[in-house]
């Protein structure tokens, strides 16, 4: 089993950078990503990182806006989010799964998640 603990998480406005991180401990997975839900709507899927490759792939929507890393030393999993728009608001989860996957059934073990609210 895996315990994933996010934080970061909070209010910024429009255009502004967040910065997302998420400490992993106990088993070691392949694959990690980061998910998030707004109120009303299904789980997605934001953006994804392969150890040891570290091969990265991201949602349509954040391409190019948000950047998926992962430090090993720190077995951490951060996600640096710039140009936040409105639409970026949600709870983020960070999820650590066995096979690279968009999928949120795939997710094996799930982070509490941290809210991120983008507003003018």
């Amino acid at each position: 089993q895996v315990q994933l603990v996010e934080s970061g998480g909070g209010l910024v406005q429009i255009g502004g950078s967040l910065r997302l991180s998420c400490v992993a401990s106990g088993r070691t997975f392949s694959s990690y990503a980061w998910f998030r839900q707004a109120p009303g709507k299904e789980r997605e899927f934001v953006a994804g990182i392969v150890w040891p490759l570290m091969h990265t792939y991201y949602a349509n929507s954040v391409e190019g806006r948000f950047t998926i890393s992962r430090d090993n030393a720190k077995n951490t999993i951060s996600l640096q989010m710039n140009s936040l728009r409105s639409e970026d608001t949600a709870v983020y989860f960070c999820a650590a799964s066995p096979r690279p996957s968009r999928r949120a059934d795939v997710v094996e073990s799930w982070g509490q998640g941290t809210q991120v609210t983008v507003s003018s």
